[in-house]
């Protein structure tokens, strides 16, 4: 019989291979009548600082003594089956393109796959190795390439960000996802970590080993392909253009495009395919010392065996109704540009899989909303979008230069220390009042005084706000039916972030699995 068991504790320095035992002895059964025991779930409590606990979530099977405890103690539960369901293979000469090489256009190609169906994934950025030059020039020089950058390009946004897995949905997809990034190079440990990250650096080997998986299965993917235009008779798909030139048929679409794709959503709106507005937030990035961050978190001491500590916090305004909140906190990483147009600046932040950086990075953003956006239309929050990073540009004196600022100075503290940070391609110290919307920048200093009570050492001198953050989440939104076909186009399939459906990797990767599955029901009949 399957079990789960849940809260076993230890210390960070204990060794996970007692677990078994302490199971054994939770139950007061022999170890030798537990089988197949192994870690589901893995967080850290750090309420009582310095006594922190690792606490466990065991899955197990065992005979009739065991399950004859089940409802006597708390603890232990009936595991349930949480098995994605299967695809079974089918037969069809549709055509269809993967539109984005991301979490939502992979995962959908992946899944696809499994049901022995192909498809074309058009990426106009570059594959992933060569797209990690073009990256690391722009950090170094400031040359950008508006088709391959940290927003566009094969692994999509989250290629260098810090791999976050971490996902609130109970959905059984999400454990099929996990198992699929094992497979292709992940750690094992993403299966069970509370909070599960890959790291930007082993992020790139696992996409490379998708890309050469799916061509194994007769997918065909090609790089410095732009989506130009869609020829769209009688309300359905029929082809899709490519850099403005070449045309492919095909009778089904999966547009996974990403939040920063500005020229899709224009493409979009000219053809009449239905689209909305939608809230999103902007912000600043802020940098601490990891050390500082660790002690906060973990109390003082030194605590062996505990990876860089993280926080999240948030603060609402009762009267205003705004809020500030942390956003892609990455411990032990850097601060980084994620520009996709010229003469506008984005900030992001990026770890690698060991977070070893002496440096902790966060977006800190408040809620935009609807009436906020610049003027009407579905498009008109990219407008703002666009506004205030040309603005963050201007202030930074180009070259993508980021204008900076210490903590203490931007809440009017006395103190401040100068502005530092491992902001690449750099910045340029200056006042952040005019780098965004004056709603943002006193919601951020109310809120930042608030974190400050609750993280004990969060307003400093030595730490650094970097602006903006605005690229948190699509501001529109492309709408579609329960089977994820756009209400204004057949054969159309809006993905992922850029459609508005998702907010990170697994959810991204989540939408892709169940566009390809609505398409494969749809080719059964």
């Amino acid at each position: 019989m399957p079990f789960i068991y849940r809260n076993i504790s230890l210390t960070p320095s204990d060794c996970e291979e007692t677990l078994p035992a302490l199971l054994a002895a939770k139950l007061s059964v022999p170890l030798s009548s537990l089988q197949n025991v192994h870690i589901i779930r893995k967080g850290i409590d750090a309420r009582k600082k310095p006594h922190i606990k690792l606490v466990y979530t065991l899955s197990f099977t065992a005979g009739d003594k065991v399950r004859s405890l089940v409802g006597a103690d708390p603890a232990l539960e009936w595991q349930e089956d949480k098995t994605a369901p299967a695809a079974v293979p089918i037969q069809s000469q549709k055509r269809i393109v993967i539109v984005g090489s991301g979490p939502a256009g992979l995962f959908a190609a992946l899944r696809l796959a499994e049901y022995g169906l192909t498809a074309t994934i058009i990426e106009r950025g570059e594959p992933v190795e060569s797209r990690a030059l073009s990256v690391q020039r722009f950090w170094k020089d400031g040359l950008l390439d508006p088709e391959s950058n940290v927003q566009f390009g094969e692994g999509g946004a989250g290629t260098f960000s810090d791999g976050k897995l971490t996902c609130r949905s109970k959905d059984q997809l999400v454990p099929w996802v996990l198992e699929q990034l094992v497979s292709f190079g992940a750690q094992s440990e993403v299966r069970y970590l509370a909070k599960p990250h890959i790291g930007t650096d082993r992020l790139r080997t696992v996409i490379s080993a998708i890309r050469r998986h799916l061509l194994e299965k007769n997918f065909t993917v090609r790089f410095g392909c732009r989506m130009t235009d869609l020829n769209i008779k009688n309300g359905n798909i029929v082809a899709v253009t490519l850099n403005g030139a070449e045309e492919i048929p095909c009778d089904h679409i999966i547009l996974a495009t990403g939040h920063s794709a500005r020229d899709t959503f224009e493409m979009l709106e000219r053809l009449n395919v239905p689209l909305a507005r939608k809230p999103f937030a902007m912000g600043l990035r802020v940098e601490h010392p990891q050390e500082l961050i660790n002690r906060i978190q973990y109390g003082n001491g030194q605590q062996p065996n505990l990876p860089a500590a993280d926080y999240a916090v948030a603060w609402n305004n009762p009267s205003s109704g705004r809020s500030a909140y942390s956003f892609c906190m990455c411990p032990g990483g850097v601060v980084v540009g994620g520009a996709s147009e010229s003469g506008g600046v984005v900030t992001n932040g990026m770890s690698g899989q060991l977070r070893n950086s002496p440096y902790a990075n966060s977006a800190l953003v408040v809620n935009v909303r609807e009436e906020d956006f610049d003027g009407p239309g579905p498009l008109a929050g990219v407008r703002l979008q666009r506004r205030w990073e040309q603005r963050a540009f201007e202030s930074g004196g180009g070259g993508y230069i980021a204008p900076a600022q210490n903590l203490l100075g931007f809440l009017r503290l006395p103190g401040k220390g100068a502005a530092k940070t491992t902001y690449r391609p750099g910045i340029y110290e200056t006042e952040l009042d005019s780098v965004l919307p004056p709603f943002i920048i006193e919601t951020l200093r109310e809120g930042i005084a608030d974190f400050g009570r609750k993280l004990r050492g969060f307003v400093t001198s030595e730490a650094t706000l970097i602006g903006i953050e605005s690229r948190t989440s699509s501001p529109v939104r492309i709408l579609r039916d329960s089977s994820f076909e756009s209400i204004g186009v057949k054969g159309l399939y809006p993905a992922g972030e850029g459609a508005g459906y998702a907010g990170g990797i697994m959810s991204s990767a989540v939408d892709g699995i169940k566009i390809a599955d609505s398409i494969a029901a749809r080719l059964k009949v």
